[in-house]
Order: C-alpha cells, then structure tokens, then sequence
C-alpha cells in the first residue's frame, strides 16, 4: 500500500557527488523516520543516515561530513546528497520509510505502522 520511488544512483568518479532521491506514495497518515542504507558486494547492509520527524538526523562515521540527508513532508521524498565520493562508497543504496497508513476500521479509517523499503539504485564510483 505504500511504494517508494528511487532515483539518481549512477556512475561517477572519485571526487563527484549525486543526489539521490526518494519519493513515498499511497495512503500515508504519517512519516516518522526517513533513512538510507547501503549494501556493496559481500557485505551487510548498513545505515547510511537516517531522518526523524523533527528533524533529527544520524550519519555513519564514514559519511559524515560528506554526505547530507534531507526529507520534504508534503512530498513524503527524502534525498542524500554525496559529495567527495570515493570508492568504497560504491554500493546498492536503498531508502527505507518508517510511518503510518490509514486502514479501513470497523469505526473508520486507522492508522497502521508500515516499513517500507525501495527497490534500490546503483551508486558507483570509479576512476
């Protein structure tokens, strides 16, 4: 009931920055928690940054500094901007959406948590 819409991976050269974007659409009551996560070849998936309604934020250490996340409430869209890229940023990035949707309840619509994960984009980075 609730898709996210992934973009602005590619492939870029150490030093270059992307943008990376990700919209939520379907029934959202509330969007608590915006985040990005990586996954490079053999290894586990791991927090990128994350978002918070009121604006709290969190980064990796080997991010910080480097990259910026930022969310849009009207438009339920969280972005990661990177810059200084370097090798070992080279990854799957994925964003991952915590909130609630309203359901049908026997009295009306509920709000209802939901996780929701994007589909993923490829982000590397190469000389």
């Amino acid at each position: 009931q609730v898709q996210l819409a992934e973009s602005g991976g590619g492939l870029v050269q150490p030093g270059d920055s992307l943008r990376l974007s990700c919209a939520a659409s379907g029934n959202i009551y509330r969007v608590n928690v915006m985040g990005w996560y990586r996954q490079a070849p053999g290894k586990q998936r791991e927090l990128v940054a994350e978002i918070r309604t009121g604006g709290s934020v969190t980064y990796a250490d080997s991010v910080k500094g480097r990259f910026t996340i930022s969310g849009d409430d009207a438009k339920n869209t969280v972005y990661l901007q990177m810059n200084s890229l370097q090798p070992e940023d080279t990854a799957v990035y994925y964003c991952k959406i915590n909130g609630e949707l309203l359901v049908e309840g026997d009295s009306g619509p509920l709000p209802a948590d939901f996780i929701t994960w994007g589909q993923g984009t490829q982000v590397t980075v190469s000389s």
